[in-house]
Parts: structure tokens; C-alpha cells; sequence
């Protein structure tokens, strides 16, 4: 089926006698597999009589052999279908796999997002990353990291022609107000010694019309470019920057790129609210501290704010 699914991510027409023949299978052993990829992966097909079978529109499949052509820095395993790849990553590390390494895969089935929302990923649409790290030293390594690879992600975003996205705290990627990125961090083992990290990577790639409701405005890098994204070629990329900005914050801390973060948050300076369970302060962005929490000024006060259940929003008088 993926074979099939091969020769048709052009978008063109295809004639079920030329798939048969690529496919050494009948006419009707298309129409079969036709019909599962449709039930299977949501893949809309278009049948025309005289011209054939194609997709609604064409894809970008992953090819690790294109990846590993262009020398990534860590190993990657490609899957067709899972869960999430933060929940395989975690699994692999369970399972004594050695750091670094990334998980990929064209769909998940239970995405997740911060806060435990769910992150809609239909297939070979968009980017769903893990690199599973192992940080040494204890959780003080861990000081903005979930920012830095913000960075790294914008940065790529901008080498794609996006040139209007930028970051908001702590782990969203936007263009305008639409959320185009977002990134989830999750800790195995003892953060006050040797630990590991998974950082999960989700980016709205070549979606165009999101399958499910999404509960927050959303843009792709397709939406704003209007072309098709090569996903093998954003990876890469990804890889290139995630590999710069993680080892610079090794050697430096996040110190040493607080000022890069604040000069691209979207939200500086502006009015906001931020929720922490049923409490709701609002304040001024004034920017980040050195290990990577918000600094709000609050009734005249500067206040600094920082964990995974927190929730910023514009104020209405922003």
C-alpha cells in the first residue's frame, strides 16, 4: 500500500493499468488498495474516467534515506503510524536505548499538546518529531531549554520564507496570532542526576484544512508560502539548528541567548493573562529571566512566572 501510496504523492493522474503494471498486481488489486489508503489514512482519492486515480493533493513523504544523505547529526527512525513519538521515544528510552536519536512518523493517532492537549495530526500533512537527549549534571541543564529549541525551530521556519513568525512563551510558534509550531518537553529519570529528555517537535507543515476541529487559531508553512514544503528537506534543516542551538546552550546556558528569545517574542511588551489553575494575573510582558521564566510587571511589580501548567493569553485591552 505504501508502495502505491509512493507513486501517487505527485498529485497527477495515474491510470490504474500503469499502477498495476508499476505495482506487478491487476486493475482491480489497485482499486482494493485504493480504497483501503482512502479508509486507512484519510487520503481523499480522485477517480476520472480516460485519466486515472490521483490524490486531492500531492504529498510529501518521508524518506530516511534522503535523510541520512544529508548527514544528520543522530539517528532517525521513520514510522508510519503511532500513538505519538514522544510515547515511542519515551518507550525506546525505557527499553535502554542510547541517546541521541530522533522518532518521526507520518500520523500519530494521540498527539499531545501542553496541558494535555490534543495535537490533530493527519497524515504525511505535517511534522511530528522526537530527539530523545540525556542530560547530565541535573535539571539545572534543563534551564530554558524548551525556549532554545523555540529558536532553533523559528530559525528553520525562517529559512523556509516565513519570515513573520516568532515565538510565544513558553513553547508556541506563531505567524500573527495563528499557531504554526509548538513544542513539548518530558523528563525519564532522576532530574537531580542523569535524566533524559524528550523534546517533542509538532509543526503545521503542508496542512491546509484540518481534518478534526482545532480548538485555537492555526496557520501552515504551506498556508503562508503557497508551495509545497519538502518535509525531508525541513527536517534536515531542523536537525542543522537544533544541533547548533543545543550545543550552544551546553557550552554557554541559556543566558547566553535570553536577549535572541526576547527580540523575537511576538508578545513583548504587551498585555496579557496568564491562567495557573483557576488563578488568573495579568500583567505586562517585560520579557524572560535568565532561566528562561516570564517576567511580568503586575500592579507596578515585577513578578516571574514559570511552569508546564501555565497559560498565556492576550489581554482584551492588548
Amino acid at each position: 500500500m505504501l508502495t502505491l501510496l509512493k507513486l501517487l504523492q505527485d498529485g497527477c493522474f495515474h491510470s490504474g493499468q500503469a499502477l498495476g503494471d508499476a505495482l506487478g498486481v491487476s486493475r482491480s488489486a489497485v482499486w482494493k488498495q485504493l480504497q483501503q489508503l482512502e479508509a486507512d489514512l484519510g487520503l481523499p482519492i480522485y477517480k476520472v474516467r480516460g485519466r486515472g486515480y490521483r490524490l486531492q493533493s500531492p504529498l510529501s513523504l518521508l524518506d530516511r534515506s534522503i535523510l541520512e544523505r544529508e548527514g544528520c547529526p543522530w539517528s532517525h527512525q521513520i514510522f508510519n503510524s503511532l500513538d505519538s513519538t514522544n510515547a515511542e521515544t519515551m518507550r525506546r528510552l525505557g527499553a535502554g536505548a542510547v541517546p541521541p536519536f530522533a522518532v518521526i512518523a507520518e500520523r500519530q493517532t494521540e498527539g499531545r499538546g501542553r496541558r494535555g492537549r490534543r495535537w490533530v495530526s493527519p497524515y504525511a500533512q505535517n511534522l511530528y518529531y522526537s530527539l530523545a537527549l540525556r542530560v547530565d549534571g541535573g535539571a539545572r541543564q534543563l534551564e530554558g531549554l524548551s525556549l532554545v529549541v523555540g529558536l532553533a525551530v523559528l530559525k528553520t521556519l525562517r529559512s523556509f520564507g516565513l519570515a513573520e513568525a516568532g515565538l510565544k512563551w513558553p513553547n508556541d510558534l506563531l505567524v500573527g496570532n495563528r499557531k504554526i509550531a509548538g513544542i513539548l518537553l518530558e523528563l525519564l529519570g532522576d532530574p537531580a542526576d542523569i535524566c533524559h529528555v524528550v523534546v517533542g517537535i509538532g509543526v503545521n507543515v503542508n496542512m491546509q484544512l484540518a481534518t478534526e476541529d482545532i480548538d485555537q487559531p492555526w496557520t501552515s508553512m504551506r498556508t503562508e508560502t503557497g508551495v509545497l514544503v519538502d518535509r525531508n528537506a525541513l527536517v534536515a534543516r531542523l536537525n542543522e539548528h537544533l544541533e547548533d542551538y543545543l550545543g550552544r546552550h551546553k557550552r554557554e546556558g541559556f543566558a547566553a541567548l535570553r536577549a535572541e528569545w526576547e527580540g523575537a517574542h511576538l508578545w513583548q511588551g504587551r498585555l496579557v493573562n496568564l491562567t495557573a489553575g483557576t488563578q488568573s494575573i495579568q500583567g505586562r510582558v517585560m520579557g524572560i529571566d535568565a532561566t528562561g521564566a516570564l517576567r511580568l510587571s503586575v500592579d507596578g511589580e515585577e513578578r516571574a512566572y514559570s511552569g508546564g501548567e501555565l497559560s498565556l493569553r492576550l489581554s482584551d485591552d492588548s
